[in-house]
């Protein structure tokens, strides 16, 4: 059974949703829980440790919905969250993901859509609730740094790995969707939501393929890391797959398409893996820094459309594997001498 916790102040959504779900709720899938605001839905959430996921309102009294959002985020980080409000305007729905709503749905509900996102959030959290359970079992404990997730595996030795911090050789990706901005300005926020989480699954799947590593989401944009052997070789390999796959995918806004291409940089060299973030705050991610980062980043920002930008000294690594073509130099901040960059072109 799955347990919801619905937060609105207007009570007749209450009615809606048991009306909705009444088939769902006698066959025991679903059960609901209801707050009419942030503070109270903080205490359904002690009451009730065993909720799945949050559909939250913006507009409530005592604690809005994006205030309980970045609650969420630091208490109950495993717990996702979808919100559902008629405030609907981009710097909404932006706040909104940047405290760690997993999706949005504007009001009037359409309730088959709503049904639809339950069961995709449903699934998200069944798949993050296994991987969970391999965490304990293998080396992907390293990959994790949030202290919930911590204290889920249990154990003081378990945390303690996560805190060792450490210099290697790997490679970053920075993949960013361009022309997604303007979109987002002309289209309804659900539906921009759910295109960019539609793209970005298909980012993540070719990432995952190369047996890369998701830093984090920045915006329309994607940073990934590879480490390990070829790791370069293997980060090129997923941004080529991307570049393809984002070419190929019909993906849409009710009756009208949206095609996009991708600029990309990657660099390879010393990074800084380790829990970067504030103690103070209890957020902390394992991710990687270092001038080797850095560049990557400006090489997606100096990357045109469909391009797969790489420095020189990693195009004499890979030319023998890679079609690669020479750009040109470009100026960066912070060097001294500019920097030869190709493009990788299969």
């Amino acid at each position: 059974m799955t347990k919801i916790l619905v937060v609105d102040d207007e009570e007749d959504l209450k009615v809606l949703i048991k009306q909705r779900f009444r088939k769902k709720m006698r066959a025991n899938e679903y059960d609901f829980v209801f707050a009419h605001n942030g503070r109270h839905a903080l205490e359904q959430i002690a009451e009730n440790p065993d909720i799945d996921l949050v559909l939250s309102d913006i507009n409530m009294p005592e604690m809005d919905g994006l205030t309980l959002l970045s609650k969420l985020h630091e208490q109950h980080s495993l717990l996702k969250s979808v919100i559902v409000s008629a405030y609907g305007d981009m710097e909404n729905i932006r706040t909104a993901m940047n405290r760690g709503a997993f999706d949005f749905i504007t009001k009037p509900i359409d309730f088959k859509d709503l049904e639809i996102t339950i069961e995709k959030t449903i699934a998200h959290v069944a798949a993050l609730k296994k991987t969970l359970k391999a965490v304990k079992e293998n080396d992907i404990l390293r990959m994790y740094v949030d202290e919930t997730v911590l204290n889920f595996m249990g154990g003081k030795e378990a945390a303690a790995s996560l805190f060792e911090n450490e210099t290697i050789e790997g490679t970053a990706a920075f993949i960013d969707i361009c022309g997604f901005t303007a979109i987002s300005e002309t289209q309804p926020a659900d539906k921009v939501v759910k295109m960019l989480n539609a793209y970005f699954d298909i980012i993540v799947d070719e990432i995952i393929k190369e047996e890369g590593t998701v830093d984090k989401f920045l915006g329309d944009a994607v940073m990934a890391t590879f480490r390990g052997e070829y790791h370069i070789d293997r980060a090129i390999d997923a941004c080529l797959a991307i570049r393809n796959a984002i070419e190929n995918a019909d993906i849409g806004i009710g009756e009208d398409s949206f095609k996009p291409e991708v600029s990309i940089g990657i660099n390879s060299g010393e990074m800084v893996w380790g829990n970067i973030g504030s103690a103070a705050l209890r957020r902390l991610d394992y991710t990687v820094i270092g001038d080797a980062v850095n560049v990557a980043a400006r090489f997606q920002a100096a990357a045109d459309k469909g391009q797969i930008v790489i420095s020189e000294k990693n195009y004499n690594k890979v030319k023998d594997s890679f079609e690669c073509r020479e750009v040109g130099e470009i100026e960066m901040k912070n060097k001294k001498l500019p920097i030869r960059i190709y493009e990788v072109v299969k």
